[in-house]
C-alpha cells in the first residue's frame, strides 16, 4: 500500500501522506510522494490539495534515511528531495497544504512548496534541522525567507524553534488557522473554489511569484510580459468579464480556456 496517494474529484486533486504513526519520511514516503506530484502533473486538475491522516501531519525525517551515506548517496538524496519540492512548485495549480499537528523539518518543507498553507489550532511547526546539526535539506531556509524575510528564516532555522500556528501566520508564512476539526473540510471547499477558478490566469500568477522570488519585479515583469496577452485572449476572461457586467463580482464560471 503506498504511503502516499494522489485521488481527483472532479476539478480537484488531493495528495495524502498516510504512514502511522508519525508520518515520518522514510525513502518509500518520498518515492510514493513523488509518484502522486508526478500523478497530480498529468492529470487534468485545477487545483491541489495536499494533507496527511493521523494525529500528526509528520514529524519529520526518519533518521535512517541519514546513517550510513556516502558522498554519492548524501548527492542522491539532495537531489531527492529537492526536485520533489521542484515538482510540486512546477505545478500549474494552485496548490493548499494543510498542517495538523506535529509538522517538522521535511515535512515542513513540502508544505512550503504549496502556494497556501494552512494550520490547525494546535498544531506543532518548526524547521528543526539544527538540532540533529543539520540544515533544511530541500530549500526550507531560503523558502521561509520568501515568505517572511531573511531575519525570520534565521530565527526559526538556527534556533530550531518549534512554534504556534497563530505566531507563523502573524509572521505571513501560513494563511490562516483553522480550528482542528474544521480543518480538512474548510480546505478541501476552498480548494474547489480555487478549481473552479480562471486556471490560465492562476497558472500565470504562480509564474510570476515564483519569478520575482528567483529574480525580483524586473523577472516578474518580463513573466507578466510574455503571458499577459494569453490570459486577455483567454474565453475564461472574456466570458469572466461579460459575467462582471451582467451580474456583478463573483459570479463568473471559468472552464480553463
Amino acid at each position: 500500500m503506498p504511503l502516499a496517494t494522489f485521488n481527483q474529484s472532479d476539478r480537484l486533486g488531493e495528495i495524502v501522506i498516510d504512514s502511522p504513526p508519525l508520518n515520518l519520511f522514510s525513502g518509500e514516503l518520498l518515492a510514493d510522494l513523488r509518484a502522486a506530484v508526478d500523478q497530480a502533473a498529468a492529470a487534468d486538475i485545477r487545483a491541489l490539495l495536499l494533507r496527511a491522516e493521523g494525529e500528526d501531519f509528520s514529524a519529520g525525517a526518519e533518521v535512517s534515511i541519514f546513517v550510513g551515506l556516502d558522498e554519492a548517496r548524501a548527492k542522491e538524496l539532495e537531489t531527492t528531495v529537492l526536485s520533489l519540492i521542484g515538482a510540486i512548485e512546477d505545478l500549474p495549480v494552485p496548490s493548499l497544504a494543510l498542517i495538523h499537528g506535529q509538522c517538522y523539518a521535511g515535512a515542513h518543507e513540502l508544505c512550503l512548496a504549496c502556494d497556501l498553507i494552512w494550520a490547525a489550532e494546535g498544531s506543532r511547526i518548526g524547521q528543526i534541522e539544527a538540532v540533529a546539526g543539520g540544515i533544511p535539506y530541500a530549500g526550507g531556509t531560503q523558502r521561509i525567507a520568501s515568505r517572511i524575510g531573511a531575519a525570520r528564516a534565521a530565527e526559526m532555522v538556527l534556533t530550531a524553534a518549534i512554534l504556534p500556528p497563530e505566531t507563523l501566520a502573524a509572521w505571513g508564512l501560513i494563511n490562516r488557522v483553522v480550528a482542528a476539526d474544521e480543518l480538512t473540510a474548510e480546505g478541501r471547499a476552498f480548494a474547489e473554489r480555487l478549481a473552479a477558478g480562471p486556471t490560465r490566469a492562476h497558472a500565470t500568477t504562480k509564474r510570476v511569484l515564483h519569478a520575482w522570488r528567483s529574480g525580483g519585479v524586473a523577472a516578474a515583469d518580463r513573466v507578466t510580459h510574455a503571458d499577459g496577452p494569453a490570459v486577455m485572449l483567454s474565453r475564461d476572461l472574456q466570458e469572466g468579464i461579460t459575467s462582471l457586467e451582467r451580474d456583478g463580482p463573483g459570479h463568473a464560471t471559468f472552464n480553463n480556456r
